[in-house]
């Protein structure tokens, strides 16, 4: 007899309690399916080099089997949108501790790296893994796949620990918890299971904390500045938004998927904004108006002042509204007055400027103090 299947994803996590991910098939009964961690496990690394976007929508694998001057390895080494880097390290058979040893150790000889170094490692890892690409330069891998003209002039500015495992005991979730608050180090897991029904093969995945959260990794280690009361916000011009129209009609927007677009919740009407765009610059300031809302939600008045569906007069980016009816990949808006902007071409960007891949975020780093306080003089508002 056959059935129709859905799944459903039951997700425990608990401050005292290791995490825990299970699937049970719903057709006559609850029947609950298996994993396989050991086996899995090993194939984690062609998983993930295949699809880096499994874990996270906005990295970049520059690196794989990445010799240190430590005789190590690391599993793999990826970038994101703001330049910096991401050791990604797979449990396998070391123990909980071992990992989270292991991949310190890597993060002390990943921060030292400079740009030429950088670039070295996407080049060692063209050749041995992508020979068809040998020619491609890592900036132009990294225009390519984050949508960009050029990359940050200054890579590796901050760095993140990503422990990857089916799962890690109670006392090691502590400790990896314990550094990221307590010592603000840019450190986190993320569990992957995978689930067989008869011939068929699930892959699950949870992160152990929250990686939209920017209270921890917008922060610079040894400092704990009481944060100013101002935003960043990211906002990629592209295919999906058009900062033109961002300007005319007074908003910002973030979409794709919820990794990008949860953050704009917390944009309350009232909060200043300091607006970037990734690898061009900072490009505005303004008050937020109201409180983000999907796309299908959003409108604009016309012409004739009329209120009428945003998608009625947003038109110079053709992926705008492409899932506005859908939660998870929709575009959300945030409506906006302006107390200054410039356009792309005369974005403003100086050495030291703070940025990050959140689309929005409330920053603690010194860095962002530094960066408002120029951004002031050079928007020219108090």
């Amino acid at each position: 007899m056959h059935y129709s299947v859905s799944y459903v994803f039951y997700f425990l996590h608990w401050i005292n309690m290791p995490l825990e991910l299970g699937i049970w098939r719903i057709d006559e009964g609850l029947s609950r399916m298996q994993f396989s961690s050991l086996e899995f496990e090993s194939r984690l690394e062609d998983i993930l080099h295949r699809d880096i976007t499994i874990a996270a929508p906005n990295w970049l694998v520059i690196g794989r089997q990445v010799a240190t001057d430590y005789g190590k390895y690391i599993d793999l080494l990826a970038i994101d949108p703001d330049g910096n880097l991401v050791v990604i390290e797979l449990k396998r058979d070391k123990t909980s501790r071992d990992i989270v040893a292991q991949s310190l150790d890597y993060g002390s000889w990943v921060r030292d790296l400079r740009n030429e170094d950088v670039a070295r490692v996407f080049d060692e890892f063209n050749k041995k893994y992508h020979p068809e690409h040998v020619e491609l330069s890592i900036n132009e891998a990294f225009c390519k796949r984050f949508n960009v003209k050029e990359m940050p002039d200054e890579l590796n500015e901050s760095h993140e620990l990503v422990i990857v495992a089916s799962s890690l005991d109670e006392s090691t979730e502590r400790i990896v918890r314990y550094l990221a608050e307590e010592y603000e180090v840019r450190i986190n897991a993320i569990f992957f299971r995978a689930f067989r029904d008869d011939d068929r093969e699930y892959l699950s995945r949870a992160w152990l904390n929250d990686p939209t959260t920017s209270e921890h990794s917008s922060k610079e280690v040894g400092t704990k500045e009481a944060w100013n009361g101002e935003y960043y916000v990211s906002f990629g011009d592209g295919p999906r938004r058009c900062w033109e129209e961002a300007v005319k009609y007074g908003f910002i927007s973030a979409g794709g998927g919820r990794w990008y677009s949860n953050t704009l919740n917390m944009l309350e009407p009232g909060a200043r904004i300091w607006v970037n765009v990734p690898s061009t610059g900072y490009v505005g300031v303004g008050r937020v108006i109201e409180s983000a809302v999907r796309a299908d939600a959003f409108e604009l008045d016309n012409e004739n002042g009329d209120r009428v569906p945003a998608s009625e007069i947003l038109i110079s980016s053709p992926d705008t509204f492409k899932d506005k009816d859908n939660d998870e990949l929709a575009e959300f808006f945030v409506r906006v007055d302006w107390d200054n902007t410039v356009s792309l071409n005369k974005a403003i960007k100086e050495t030291g400027f703070f940025g990050n891949q959140n689309s929005a975020a409330r920053p603690r780093a010194a860095k962002w103090l530094h960066t408002v306080e120029r951004l002031k003089k050079r928007f020219v508002v108090e």
